[in-house]
């Protein structure tokens, strides 16, 4: 659990400022569950070039309730959690000095969105507040008020733990987390999983990660695991001490999430889905009077693949869908036996390459067209599906053929150019199994909108054609 603090405070020497303003966002990493946010008389006047960054001057702050009035509150909405800021080193300090000034020792751990942006967004001109949101497109108002900083500072922690793949902030907080949730009291971590899609990591206590999975409703796909009676599920439920979860919004984002965390953290659980998970590709070879044909076979690590498939079966029923899809040959294409017309040419569905009556030109032009939509090498697109709020779309950058990562923005934002897309990207790995789970889902499955690159603008007028 995390408390996202903004303090506004009145200018002046070095812990003698006082506090102006406080805002409190209780944040369980993925949405806001309780808030404080309050003006503060500080008792001591208001430095003038303070009041002319926030607008609050000391009129506003005469009935405003003391520090001592409001502390009890700080203290309960913060209580076991860690406090992040944007610059926590300056919050922290301002709110150990008050508290200090009452006799209390207020301590908690603490992380900083200005040092996670650094190590997790590189290379941005400034990292500011202001100017590093607008770079990212989350949504700000009331700039240097204390709500509103400490909203976008919500908005802004969001995206580091979409883009924290080590799990190095969920790692900090972890070990708070499971002091409250023994193994024998399962009901008690069914009961905060959400019942919708993404991806689930099974800990034990010390934080080990055990098992990942991935599912379009977490909270019923955990509950099987506490249910079952395989030996691997017995062991889970042994060991389980706490279980986090990332919603992705869409199945596919999830797909390729959990394959990645897998193959990064080894749960020991998870040792079927370590290897890869195709075995077949679909390939391309002219026969002896020049026809492009289209056949499946095992995977060959040599050759270059159109696409790929888990079994020979789910290969086969690929290919008979594209042959009839794209009037192919069914004896070019190695799905027919006879050795001369194949049965489709009799009533019409083949155009007759298999007797070559259809020219070889024409025939391959159709090949080639089928190639060009299904195969992922030089591939440039982005791929637009749903996001995890009503108002949010995530979007898969495919480059050059190679999977960039993926990442989410507001429909009120407009995404300009492809270098705004890159900063909002959480950045992965690129592997057969990603090339396989992409073109695998797409086969069968429908997203949103496909986008060719390059792309000029990406913003709600165009999600809203679909």
């Amino acid at each position: 659990m995390y408390a996202i603090v903004d303090i506004e405070t009145t200018g002046g020497k070095f812990n003698q400022e006082g506090i102006t303003e406080i805002a409190i966002y209780k944040y369980d990493g993925h949405e806001i569950v309780d808030q404080f946010i309050s003006l503060v008389n500080p008792e001591k006047e208001i430095q003038p070039f303070v009041v002319n960054l926030t607008g609050i001057n000391n009129k506003m702050l005469r009935n405003a309730p003391k520090f001592h009035e409001v502390a009890k509150r700080i203290v309960e909405i913060t209580q076991d959690c860690i406090l992040v800021a944007h610059n926590t080193s300056f919050d922290y300090r301002i709110l150990r000095t008050e508290f200090r000034r009452l006799g209390y020792d207020f301590t908690r751990k603490t992380l900083c969105t200005v040092e996670l942006s650094k190590k997790l967004i590189p290379g941005q001109d400034k990292y500011k507040l202001g100017t590093l949101v607008k770079a990212l497109g989350i949504p700000m108002t009331d700039r240097h008020r204390a709500s509103g900083d400490a909203l976008a500072t919500v908005h802004l922690f969001k995206l580091l733990l979409d883009k924290d793949t080590e799990k190095t902030i969920v790692n900090a907080s972890i070990k708070e987390l499971t002091e409250k949730k023994t193994p024998a009291k399962l009901a008690h971590i069914i009961e905060d999983l959400p019942s919708k899609t993404g991806v689930y990591y099974i800990h034990e206590a010390d934080g080990t990660i055990i098992y990942i999975g991935k599912s379009k409703n977490i909270k019923k796909r955990v509950n099987q695991h506490f249910l079952g009676t395989s030996r691997k599920a017995k062991n889970i439920q042994r060991l389980v001490s706490a279980v986090t979860y990332e919603e992705t919004g869409n199945e596919l984002i999830a797909l390729l999430k959990e394959c990645q965390e897998i193959k990064a953290n080894q749960p020991i659980y998870n040792r079927s889905k370590r290897k890869t998970s195709f075995q077949f590709g679909l390939y391309q070879k002219k026969n002896n009077k020049g026809y492009i044909g289209l056949t499946f076979d095992k995977i060959d690590l040599r050759k270059k693949a159109i696409t790929s498939f888990s079994s020979a079966n789910e290969a086969e029923k690929f290919l008979l869908k594209i042959t009839d899809k794209y009037e192919l040959c069914q004896t070019i294409n190695n799905l027919s036996t006879t050795n001369g017309t194949c049965f489709p040419y009799k009533t019409e569905a083949c155009k007759g390459a298999c007797c070559n009556e259809e020219p070889r030109a024409e025939y391959n032009k159709r090949v080639a067209s089928f190639i060009e939509e299904y195969s992922y090498k030089n591939a440039n697109k982005i791929i637009i599906d749903n996001g995890r709020t009503h108002n949010e779309r995530s979007a898969i950058l495919i480059e050059n053929g190679e999977y960039k990562g993926y990442g989410f923005y507001q429909l009120n934002h407009q995404i300009n150019n492809i270098e705004i897309l890159r900063d909002i990207i959480t950045p992965m790995e690129d592997n057969r199994d990603t090339q396989h789970l992409i073109q695998s889902f797409l086969r069968t499955k429908k997203v949103k909108k496909i986008i060719p690159l390059p792309i000029k603008k990406i913003n709600d007028s165009t999600i809203a054609k679909q």
